[in-house]
């Protein structure tokens, strides 16, 4: 089970340093690039996929107390 919790904090760890990573390629994207709009589209889905895991990580890593 530790190891589990390990393994899971690690992603996480691992999931917010690429979402991080996208967010420095979008700003540049958006400098050098601004009319590639498709471009942006990929890295901004991507992205948003990206928060979507770490949100269902972190949920799994600090469940909610029953009410």
């Amino acid at each position: 089970m530790n190891d589990n919790l390990h393994s899971l904090s690690r992603r996480l760890i691992e999931l917010r340093m690429e979402h991080a990573d996208l967010d420095n390629l979008i700003d540049k994207a958006l400098v050098e690039q601004p009319d590639d709009e498709l471009v942006l589209r990929r890295l901004k889905k991507r992205r948003l996929a990206l928060r979507d895991q770490i949100s269902r990580l972190e949920a799994e890593l600090d469940p909610p107390e029953p009410a």
